[in-house]
């Protein structure tokens, strides 16, 4: 196994079992190492620290074990297992109202760089990294081994969020069964998943918690929903009693999915719209009870960060400018690069900006099935705020 050795003192956040390594933090190479390849990674005092995989890039390595260990079959499947005990354990498998879940979140369960979620006996693997893709076909058996015959179908779905040199010749693929779409249910809601042409893996399962939080405050109210994609916080609205739920997405395909589970859930007060938000936002003034900002990440690095701030002032301040004296608005950023602290004074200054009395009544964050590895505080990325707008 090709050893990777660190300069003095960069050892510490690999003690303090951190599962990145930079590439500024490399010494040697012992070997010649290719992207996707198992190695093992030491001190500049030769000090054992952890395996990991290789990949040429601004993280190095990925670690998934700090502890000298075989990797094979029994250590895919014992990561995988584990993944699946804390999801039993914390009530979120083996609900009957809930069958919707993401078992695997990267470094949270020591599995940097893979993502799996659960959708009523059909799996969706997404690798980040070329190493956890060039093993899938030992996850799937895995997850052959950890679900038996509740298992329908492993698809991947890796090609988009791959490097493009490594994937120029992959195409995403069913690595076992062939469905690709199915019906699941979250707190007794339906909603159809479409993985292979749907966005990320085909449902933004993170909002799940926030989904339901919406539910208490739609009673007898105007809601919109915008960037609404297959309309998940529509559905809860409505079938809580909203007097209508208005649904936006720019994206057609969306609002006729958004639709067909309006319909699968009896939803008669809903109406969506394909139209850009900024555009459907305007001259709404004092029309909406409640708004959902969901928007997709503005900022996938920090080369865009700045830029991605402006367009969350703008985006609350427009909202915050034309919902009624009294409203309630639920705001996102699901951008990693966007840290809490950030999001809180952008939504401070759209507030400003739009001459609004604001509370803050609830802090959100990811759900309990998208964990936070303590050692790896960069897996937070969902933030959200509920605020009351006076």
């Amino acid at each position: 196994m090709v050893k990777i050795i660190l300069n003095k003192g960069k050892e510490q956040s690999m003690l303090r079992f951190h599962p990145w390594v930079f590439s500024g933090a490399v010494k040697i190479k012992e070997g010649e190492p290719k992207d996707g390849d198992v190695v093992e990674v030491y001190s500049s005092h030769n000090q054992f620290l952890g395996i990991g995989h290789y990949q040429d890039g601004s993280i190095t390595v990925r670690m998934f074990s700090f502890t000298k260990c075989e990797i094979n079959a029994d250590f895919w499947f014992g990561r995988l297992e584990n993944a699946y005990n804390y999801r039993k354990q914390i009530g979120i498998i083996g609900k009957e109202d809930n069958n919707v879940y993401r078992l695997v979140f990267g470094e949270a369960d020591e599995l940097p760089g893979l993502i799996i979620d659960f959708y009523k006996g059909h799996v969706v693997m997404q690798a980040h990294s070329i190493g956890m893709h060039l093993v899938k076909h030992e996850l799937v058996k895995a997850l052959q081994k950890l679900y038996g015959t509740e298992l329908k179908t492993v698809y991947d779905k890796s090609k988009e969020t791959l490097p493009k040199n490594y994937s120029a010749s992959l195409k995403n693929e069913f690595l076992f069964g062939d469905t690709g779409k199915t019906e699941v249910m979250e707190y007794g809601h339906r909603f159809l998943v479409d993985w292979e042409s749907g966005q990320k893996t085909g449902f933004f399962i993170d909002q799940r918690e926030n989904r339901k939080l919406l539910a208490t405050y739609c009673k007898d109210k105007t809601v919109l929903n915008t960037f609404s994609y297959t309309g998940g916080f529509s559905v809860y609205a409505a079938k809580a009693g909203a007097k209508m739920v208005h649904s936006v997405d720019v994206s057609k395909t969306a609002i006729e999915l958004c639709n067909q589970n309006a319909d699968l859930n009896n939803c008669t007060n809903h109406e969506a719209y394909c139209e850009d938000t900024f555009d459907f936002l305007k001259n709404k003034e004092n029309f909406y009870d409640v708004i959902v900002l969901d928007p997709p990440a503005f900022a996938k690095s920090r080369d865009v960060k700045h830029n991605a701030v402006i367009g969350y002032k703008k985006l609350n301040s427009a909202a915050l400018k034309q919902i009624k004296k009294g409203g309630i608005l639920f705001t996102f950023s699901c951008s990693q690069v966007i840290d809490k602290f950030l999001f809180f004074n952008t939504i401070t200054a759209a507030a400003i900006e739009a001459k609004r009395k604001v509370k803050i009544i609830h802090v959100l964050s990811q759900p309990a099935d998208h964990p936070i590895n303590v050692f790896h505080p960069e897996g937070e990325y969902l933030k959200g705020l509920v605020l009351f707008v006076d």
